[in-house]
């Protein structure tokens, strides 16, 4: 089995490059608070019904020449998907941080700005309106900055989860003497025997290798 095709799976799995921050200067509306009203009184917990069993795997079938496998779950539950999507998180929560800081910084300004009045003489309300407009520019150049950065990242770790993936599907297709492997997101199934899932298998071999791959 050869040329498989792997969509891009880690950038809807991990969240493609979220928007950083709001507009610089912008805050949100606060909530209004909910009128106090007396809790009503709480019914008793119903019983909860005993948590259904999980099925046991369907045996291959026998014969069979395609599968398919679901490559959200491999992403989300495989060591190697795990890894990269806490990697992507760290570095979202540290561009987060950064404009954060910077957002203070420009709404002291600002505050400062509002609450001068007559304290400030011309030449000093003129040079701080000049500071809130470089650094209303900062914010946004980092804004753009921290996407382009996610982006680039998710994109270096799908190609990575890419080429770790293909030969065990690779394998998996040649010991099954399989004509093909499909994507179940992308091949518009409407029903496919549950034997024909070689999900699992999948996670299985890939964690196998992340745990007997060299650490760096």
């Amino acid at each position: 089995m050869r040329g498989v095709m792997i969509p891009a799976v880690l950038a809807v799995m991990l969240g493609a490059a979220p928007v950083f921050a709001q507009a610089a200067g912008q805050q949100p509306a606060p909530k209004p608070a909910a009128p106090a009203t007396q809790a009503p009184a709480q019914p008793a917990p119903a019983q909860q019904p005993p948590a259904a069993q999980p099925q046991p795997p369907r045996p291959f079938p026998e014969g069979a020449k395609i599968a398919y496998v679901q490559l959200p779950l491999i992403a989300q539950n495989s060591t190697e998907g795990k890894a990269a999507s806490a990697r992507i998180q760290e570095l979202q929560s540290k561009k987060q941080v950064e404009l954060q800081e910077k957002n203070k910084s420009l709404q002291a300004a600002q505050q400062k700005l509002t609450s001068g009045g007559t304290v400030l003489n011309d030449q000093a309300r003129a040079q701080l309106e000049k500071d809130i407009e470089r650094q209303q520019r900062e914010i946004q150049f980092a804004q753009q900055n921290a996407q382009a950065e996610v982006q680039d990242l998710t994109a270096d770790l799908q190609e990575q989860f890419r080429q770790k993936l293909v030969p065990i599907l690779n394998q998996i297709g040649e010991e099954r003497g399989l004509h093909f492997i499909f994507s179940a997101g992308d091949a518009g199934f409407i029903y496919a025997n549950p034997g024909l899932d070689l999900t699992q298998e999948v996670i299985k071999r890939l964690d196998t290798r992340a745990t007997a791959a060299p650490k760096q």
